[in-house]
Protein backbone atom coordinates (compact mmCIF):
# COMPACT_ATOMS: atom_id res chain seq x y z
CA UNK A 1 0.00 0.00 0.00
CA UNK A 2 1.08 3.25 -1.13
CA UNK A 3 2.23 5.68 2.05
CA UNK A 4 3.06 9.45 1.50
CA UNK A 5 4.70 11.28 4.33
CA UNK A 6 3.91 15.26 4.25
CA UNK A 7 6.77 16.65 6.86
CA UNK A 8 5.97 20.51 7.70
CA UNK A 9 9.20 21.79 8.41
CA UNK A 10 11.27 18.96 8.14
CA UNK A 11 13.68 19.14 10.59
CA UNK A 12 15.45 17.67 13.01
CA UNK A 13 13.69 15.20 14.53
CA UNK A 14 11.66 14.76 11.03
CA UNK A 15 14.50 14.14 9.46
CA UNK A 16 15.10 11.19 12.27
CA UNK A 17 11.64 9.66 11.79
CA UNK A 18 12.29 9.61 7.63
CA UNK A 19 15.41 7.73 8.21
CA UNK A 20 13.49 4.92 9.81
CA UNK A 21 9.97 4.21 8.07
CA UNK A 22 9.88 1.02 6.48
CA UNK A 23 10.81 1.00 2.30
CA UNK A 24 7.75 2.25 -0.14
CA UNK A 25 7.00 5.48 1.69
CA UNK A 26 7.14 8.90 -0.28
CA UNK A 27 8.50 11.99 1.95
CA UNK A 28 7.50 15.29 0.52
CA UNK A 29 9.22 17.94 2.90
CA UNK A 30 9.17 21.70 3.42
CA UNK A 31 11.61 23.98 4.78
CA UNK A 32 12.18 27.62 4.05
CA UNK A 33 15.36 27.54 2.88
CA UNK A 34 16.11 26.45 -0.72
CA UNK A 35 19.36 25.23 -0.13
CA UNK A 36 17.96 22.71 2.07
CA UNK A 37 15.87 21.81 -0.16
CA UNK A 38 18.11 20.76 -2.82
CA UNK A 39 20.12 18.59 -0.06
CA UNK A 40 16.29 16.85 0.73
CA UNK A 41 15.79 16.07 -2.90
CA UNK A 42 19.77 14.80 -2.75
CA UNK A 43 18.71 12.12 -0.22
CA UNK A 44 15.69 11.44 -2.37
CA UNK A 45 12.84 13.29 -1.20
CA UNK A 46 10.58 15.28 -2.65
CA UNK A 47 11.09 18.70 -1.20
CA UNK A 48 9.04 22.32 -1.64
CA UNK A 49 10.21 25.31 -0.29
CA UNK A 50 7.10 27.01 2.17
CA UNK A 51 6.27 29.25 2.69
CA UNK A 52 6.19 29.71 -1.43
CA UNK A 53 4.92 26.58 -2.56
CA UNK A 54 1.43 25.76 -3.00
CA UNK A 55 0.67 22.93 -0.41
CA UNK A 56 -2.58 21.52 -2.11
CA UNK A 57 -1.43 19.16 -4.31
CA UNK A 58 1.08 18.11 -1.72
CA UNK A 59 -1.64 17.82 1.01
CA UNK A 60 -3.86 15.62 -1.74
CA UNK A 61 -1.41 13.02 -1.89
CA UNK A 62 -0.80 12.49 1.65
CA UNK A 63 -1.70 9.93 3.81
CA UNK A 64 0.17 10.96 6.43
CA UNK A 65 1.20 14.80 8.20
CA UNK A 66 3.86 15.88 10.81
CA UNK A 67 4.36 19.20 11.49
CA UNK A 68 7.18 20.37 13.28
CA UNK A 69 7.02 23.97 12.69
CA UNK A 70 6.90 26.21 15.94
CA UNK A 71 4.35 28.82 16.27
CA UNK A 72 5.85 32.45 15.81
CA UNK A 73 4.21 35.61 17.84
CA UNK A 74 1.06 35.35 15.71
CA UNK A 75 0.60 31.78 16.12
CA UNK A 76 0.86 28.63 14.66
CA UNK A 77 2.03 29.64 10.81
CA UNK A 78 0.44 26.46 9.18
CA UNK A 79 -2.57 26.47 10.62
CA UNK A 80 -2.86 30.37 9.85
CA UNK A 81 -2.07 29.99 6.06
CA UNK A 82 -3.40 26.26 5.79
CA UNK A 83 -6.02 26.03 8.12
CA UNK A 84 -9.31 25.32 6.27
CA UNK A 85 -7.30 23.07 3.92
CA UNK A 86 -6.38 21.01 6.36
CA UNK A 87 -10.02 21.21 7.76
CA UNK A 88 -11.22 20.13 4.77
CA UNK A 89 -8.17 16.85 4.60
CA UNK A 90 -10.54 14.23 5.58
CA UNK A 91 -8.37 11.91 3.61
CA UNK A 92 -5.83 11.70 6.05
CA UNK A 93 -5.02 8.45 8.18
CA UNK A 94 -2.65 9.86 10.80
CA UNK A 95 -1.22 13.56 12.00
CA UNK A 96 1.24 14.26 13.81
CA UNK A 97 1.55 17.17 15.89
CA UNK A 98 5.27 17.63 17.67
CA UNK A 99 4.91 19.91 20.74
CA UNK A 100 7.00 20.53 24.06
CA UNK A 101 6.72 19.26 27.68
CA UNK A 102 6.93 23.08 28.25
CA UNK A 103 2.94 23.44 27.92
CA UNK A 104 3.27 21.95 31.29
CA UNK A 105 4.46 25.12 33.51
CA UNK A 106 6.42 24.42 36.22
CA UNK A 107 5.87 21.89 39.10
CA UNK A 108 8.78 22.80 41.27
CA UNK A 109 10.71 19.47 40.31
CA UNK A 110 7.49 17.03 40.69
CA UNK A 111 5.94 14.90 37.97
CA UNK A 112 3.42 15.51 35.46
CA UNK A 113 1.84 13.05 32.92
CA UNK A 114 -0.30 13.90 30.15
CA UNK A 115 -3.31 14.37 32.00
CA UNK A 116 -1.46 17.28 33.81
CA UNK A 117 -3.60 20.73 33.17
CA UNK A 118 -1.90 22.93 30.98
CA UNK A 119 0.01 25.98 32.86
CA UNK A 120 2.90 27.18 30.91
CA UNK A 121 5.22 29.56 32.60
CA UNK A 122 6.80 31.01 29.34
CA UNK A 123 6.12 32.81 26.51
CA UNK A 124 7.13 29.95 24.05
CA UNK A 125 4.69 27.22 26.20
CA UNK A 126 1.90 29.67 25.55
CA UNK A 127 2.17 29.89 21.77
CA UNK A 128 2.41 25.77 22.06
CA UNK A 129 -0.36 25.28 24.04
CA UNK A 130 -2.39 27.96 21.80
CA UNK A 131 -0.99 25.77 18.98
CA UNK A 132 -1.77 22.22 19.95
CA UNK A 133 -5.66 23.74 20.50
CA UNK A 134 -5.72 25.12 16.95
CA UNK A 135 -4.52 21.72 15.77
CA UNK A 136 -7.12 20.04 17.81
CA UNK A 137 -9.94 22.12 16.76
CA UNK A 138 -8.94 20.73 12.80
CA UNK A 139 -11.12 17.85 13.50
CA UNK A 140 -8.27 15.58 12.43
CA UNK A 141 -6.74 12.07 13.83
CA UNK A 142 -4.38 14.12 15.43
CA UNK A 143 -1.64 13.08 17.27
CA UNK A 144 0.02 15.57 19.82
CA UNK A 145 3.30 14.04 21.08
CA UNK A 146 5.50 16.70 23.83
CA UNK A 147 9.13 16.32 23.11
CA UNK A 148 11.32 17.03 26.38
CA UNK A 149 14.95 18.66 25.23
CA UNK A 150 16.25 16.87 22.39
CA UNK A 151 19.58 15.72 22.17
CA UNK A 152 21.81 13.25 19.43
CA UNK A 153 24.46 13.74 16.67
CA UNK A 154 25.04 17.27 16.04
CA UNK A 155 23.37 18.26 19.28
CA UNK A 156 25.15 16.77 22.26
CA UNK A 157 27.52 18.82 25.40
CA UNK A 158 30.86 17.21 24.17
CA UNK A 159 32.06 20.01 22.14
CA UNK A 160 31.13 23.01 24.35
CA UNK A 161 33.36 20.55 27.22
CA UNK A 162 35.97 19.97 24.79
CA UNK A 163 35.92 23.90 23.87
CA UNK A 164 35.92 24.64 27.75
CA UNK A 165 33.02 26.53 27.22
CA UNK A 166 30.29 23.99 28.99
CA UNK A 167 28.66 25.41 31.77
CA UNK A 168 26.81 23.64 35.19
CA UNK A 169 25.00 26.22 36.38
CA UNK A 170 23.37 24.64 39.44
CA UNK A 171 19.56 26.09 40.79
CA UNK A 172 18.71 24.20 43.68
CA UNK A 173 15.89 21.04 42.64
CA UNK A 174 16.15 22.08 38.75
CA UNK A 175 15.86 19.06 37.20
CA UNK A 176 14.97 18.80 33.26
CA UNK A 177 13.73 15.50 31.05
CA UNK A 178 15.73 15.35 27.73
CA UNK A 179 15.42 12.35 24.60
CA UNK A 180 17.19 11.53 22.37
CA UNK A 181 16.28 12.06 18.49
CA UNK A 182 16.77 8.50 18.06
CA UNK A 183 13.62 7.74 20.68
CA UNK A 184 11.68 9.98 19.08
CA UNK A 185 11.79 8.77 15.39
CA UNK A 186 11.06 5.25 17.14
CA UNK A 187 7.89 6.67 18.78
CA UNK A 188 6.42 8.60 16.12
CA UNK A 189 7.18 5.31 13.67
CA UNK A 190 5.55 3.31 16.43
CA UNK A 191 2.70 5.93 16.63
CA UNK A 192 2.47 5.72 12.47
CA UNK A 193 2.04 1.73 12.90
CA UNK A 194 -0.51 2.05 15.66
CA UNK A 195 -2.66 5.36 15.38
CA UNK A 196 -5.04 6.47 18.64
CA UNK A 197 -6.65 9.66 17.15
CA UNK A 198 -6.87 12.10 20.13
CA UNK A 199 -3.73 10.49 21.67
CA UNK A 200 -1.13 12.85 23.44
CA UNK A 201 2.58 11.24 24.62
CA UNK A 202 5.44 12.76 26.29
CA UNK A 203 8.16 11.88 25.01
CA UNK A 204 10.79 11.67 27.35
CA UNK A 205 13.61 9.19 28.70
CA UNK A 206 13.71 7.49 32.58
CA UNK A 207 16.03 10.04 34.21
CA UNK A 208 14.59 13.18 34.40
CA UNK A 209 17.91 14.60 35.83
CA UNK A 210 20.37 18.26 36.76
CA UNK A 211 21.85 20.23 34.21
CA UNK A 212 25.04 19.99 35.61
CA UNK A 213 24.79 16.07 36.23
CA UNK A 214 24.81 15.93 32.81
CA UNK A 215 27.45 18.13 32.09
CA UNK A 216 29.80 16.53 34.49
CA UNK A 217 29.25 13.26 33.09
CA UNK A 218 29.96 14.55 29.43
CA UNK A 219 33.12 15.80 31.00
CA UNK A 220 33.92 12.38 32.54
CA UNK A 221 33.32 10.38 29.44
CA UNK A 222 35.88 12.52 27.53
CA UNK A 223 38.70 11.86 30.24
CA UNK A 224 38.28 16.10 31.26
CA UNK A 225 38.14 18.02 33.95
CA UNK A 226 34.47 18.59 35.18
CA UNK A 227 33.39 22.31 34.52
CA UNK A 228 33.15 24.25 37.99
CA UNK A 229 29.64 24.92 39.16
CA UNK A 230 28.13 28.22 39.13
CA UNK A 231 25.22 29.13 41.10
CA UNK A 232 22.07 30.22 38.71
CA UNK A 233 21.23 33.55 40.91
CA UNK A 234 24.60 35.16 40.72
CA UNK A 235 25.48 33.87 37.10
CA UNK A 236 25.48 35.94 33.97
CA UNK A 237 22.84 34.42 31.26
CA UNK A 238 20.83 35.74 28.00
CA UNK A 239 17.54 36.20 28.88
CA UNK A 240 16.60 33.10 26.53
CA UNK A 241 19.30 31.20 28.80
CA UNK A 242 17.53 31.85 32.04
CA UNK A 243 13.92 31.22 30.91
CA UNK A 244 14.74 27.87 30.69
CA UNK A 245 15.17 27.61 34.29
CA UNK A 246 11.92 29.02 34.69
CA UNK A 247 10.23 25.69 35.06
CA UNK A 248 11.26 22.34 36.96
CA UNK A 249 9.68 19.06 36.21
CA UNK A 250 10.35 15.14 35.84
CA UNK A 251 7.81 13.99 32.84
CA UNK A 252 6.45 10.37 33.02
CA UNK A 253 6.65 8.54 29.30
CA UNK A 254 5.04 5.56 30.66
CA UNK A 255 2.10 6.56 27.96
CA UNK A 256 4.79 5.39 25.19
CA UNK A 257 5.73 2.61 26.78
CA UNK A 258 2.48 1.10 27.24
CA UNK A 259 0.16 2.01 24.47
CA UNK A 260 3.04 1.85 21.67
CA UNK A 261 5.03 -1.23 23.27
CA UNK A 262 8.20 1.24 22.66
CA UNK A 263 11.42 0.38 24.96
CA UNK A 264 13.43 2.92 24.79
CA UNK A 265 17.40 2.61 23.19
CA UNK A 266 18.59 5.27 25.52
CA UNK A 267 16.65 5.05 28.91
CA UNK A 268 18.92 7.53 30.44
CA UNK A 269 21.62 10.30 28.90
CA UNK A 270 24.31 7.89 30.38
CA UNK A 271 23.35 5.62 27.17
CA UNK A 272 22.53 8.44 25.33
CA UNK A 273 25.92 10.51 25.64
CA UNK A 274 28.18 7.09 25.83
CA UNK A 275 26.61 6.53 22.11
CA UNK A 276 26.63 9.44 20.97
CA UNK A 277 30.39 10.21 22.19
CA UNK A 278 30.73 6.76 19.60
CA UNK A 279 29.28 8.12 16.77
CA UNK A 280 31.08 11.71 17.14
CA UNK A 281 34.29 9.73 17.56
CA UNK A 282 33.97 6.59 15.58
CA UNK A 283 35.18 4.97 19.24
CA UNK A 284 33.72 3.51 22.56
CA UNK A 285 33.30 5.94 24.83
CA UNK A 286 34.83 5.56 28.32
Amino acid sequence: MSRTLLSLGHGYSAQALTRVLPAGWTVIATTRDPEKAGALRARGLEALVWPGADLGPALARATHLLSSIAPGPDGDPVLNAEGERLRAARHLEWVGYLSTTGVYGDHGGGWVDETAPLAPATRRGRLRAEAEAGWQALGLPLHIFRLAGIYGPGRGPFAKVRAGTARRIVKPGQVFSRIHVDDIAQVLAASIARPNPGAIYNICDDDPAPPQDVIAHAARLLGLPVPPAEDFATAEMTPMARSFYAESKRVRNDRIKQELGVALKYPTYREGLAALLEVEDGSPAG
